[in-house]
């Protein structure tokens, strides 16, 4: 076992990576295709992102059109769609399904924030287990000699500063989230 500052710094990234996704799919009050990336939907027995059965465009900035490419999954993307705790009211018309976008009030919009918030929390968890993995290692190699104590001190410092660096963006990626929800 060896400490890997690059392997410790891509999965840091990796949760703000996947910390930018789920916020895009919060629900601002305007129309995004990316307000769907969390759909799954129930096709041929298994469960299938939206965007692998349907193109999503938005042809005005408060609707959503789905076109569906296969008319018997229909019925199955609008139940996704309506049971994914995106408050969305899906109106099927063929083989596309519209969504309008409805206004967000202020009860919603402060439950909105309480979202954003829980996805940074879990985020700033996964985070501190990536920090946690590396400790672990530097204190394995120092314990079987593999690094001086004075190695253990210099990895252990530069892991914690990793991470305070990532769970401040995280912080800040909140803040400017709920300052979008609040103000749109």
């Amino acid at each position: 076992m060896s400490y890997d500052k690059q392997d410790l710094k891509r999965r840091m990234d990796g949760a703000i990576d996947s910390l930018q996704k789920e916020f895009s799919g919060l629900r601002t009050g305007r129309a995004s295709v990316n307000l769907l990336d969390s759909v799954m939907v129930d096709m041929y027995g298994s469960k299938m992102p939206l965007n692998q059965v349907a193109n999503i465009l938005v042809p005005e900035s408060r609707l959503l059109s789905v076109q569906v490419w296969d008319a018997g999954a229909v019925k199955s993307v609008e139940k996704a769609i309506r049971d994914a705790g995106l408050g969305l009211n899906p109106m099927p018309d063929g083989n596309n399904i519209r969504i309008p976008i409805p206004d967000l009030n202020e009860e919603r919009r402060k439950e909105l924030t309480k979202v954003a918030g829980k996805i940074a929390e879990s985020t700033r968890i996964a985070v501190r287990n990536v920090r946690r993995d590396g400790m672990d290692s530097v204190k394995k190699m120092e314990k079987d000699g593999d690094i001086s104590e004075d190695d253990l001190k210099r990895y252990s410092d530069e892991i914690q500063k990793q991470t305070d660096g990532i769970i401040k963006a995280i912080d800040d990626a909140l803040v400017s989230k709920e300052k979008e929800i609040m103000t749109v």
